[in-house]
Formats: C-alpha cells, structure tokens, sequence
C-alpha cells in the first residue's frame, strides 16, 4: 500500500482536487479494506460486480491480490488520463495566446484600416480640387486661344 501510496502522491500533484475529495487517500481506502478482509469478511462493496460471481468462490487472499492488479491497472489509466488533460490544458493554453495574439492582430489591422480610409477621404478631396482648378484652367486656355 505504500508503493500505491507513493504512486498517488506523485500523479496526484498537479492534479486540481475538489474539496470533498482533499480528505480520500487510496491508502487508506486500501487499507480499511485489507483491516475488513482480516477481521473476518469481504467488504460489502464486492457484490458489486467488481468481483464477477466466479471469483467469489476464489480465497480471500486471491481476491486482494485481483482487486490489487484491478487498483494498478485504474491508477494506470487514471494517469494517463491525467496526462491526457494536462496536454489538453496545454493545448488549450496554447489556443488561448493563439486567440490573444490573433485579436491584437485585429485590432492593429483595424487602426490600420480606419487610418487608410482616413487617407482615402483625404485623397479624394484633394482629387476633387485638383479636378476643378484644372476645369477652371482648361476654360482659362480656350478663352486665351480665342484671345489668340
């Protein structure tokens, strides 16, 4: 048990744990169930089907060491699945800068595009004042080559 214990402890760190749950060690939990064994009986929580109804009929001893490699192979898969959200987590870190970048990229864009139209409107004034002085030049030279 304290082999488990020791595996617990070091998949267990980073781990973000409820409240409720802060007070659950698996030692323990392994350990009440080995004091019930000694003291006479299985635990009640073995019917239900944790033990299929064959291996009710196996020693007690054999019962422990099953429901012992039962215990490793979920804290297996409770690390991987540890794992599992960890790199979520990193993934999702890692999407949440993507986004962060991405919506400063916007917002600089934007600037950009509202200095640019500022820039266009500026431009077709200038165009248009420059289209009327040369209508006003263009009469000026028909009347000098009627002068003329």
């Amino acid at each position: 048990s304290s082999k488990i214990a020791s595996l617990e402890v070091q998949s267990a760190d980073d781990v973000a744990i409820s409240e409720d749950c802060l007070e659950f060690s698996l030692a323990k939990t392994i350990s009440k169930i080995e004091e019930k064994l000694e003291r006479g009986g299985l635990p009640d929580c073995l019917d239900d089907d944790v033990l299929p109804s064959a291996e009710n009929e196996i020693g007690a001893e054999t019962q422990i060491r099953l429901l012992k490699a039962k215990l490793r192979v979920m804290q297996e898969e409770l690390d991987s699945v540890v794992c599992e959200c960890r790199k979520k987590d990193d993934e999702n870190q890692n999407l949440k800068s993507q986004l962060k970048d991405a919506g400063e990229e916007k917002a600089r864009l934007q600037r950009t595009i509202s200095v640019q139209q500022s820039q266009i409107g500026k431009y077709k004034m200038l165009s248009q004042e420059a289209d009327k002085k040369n209508e006003g030049l263009q009469q000026e030279v028909i009347a000098l080559n009627k002068v003329l």
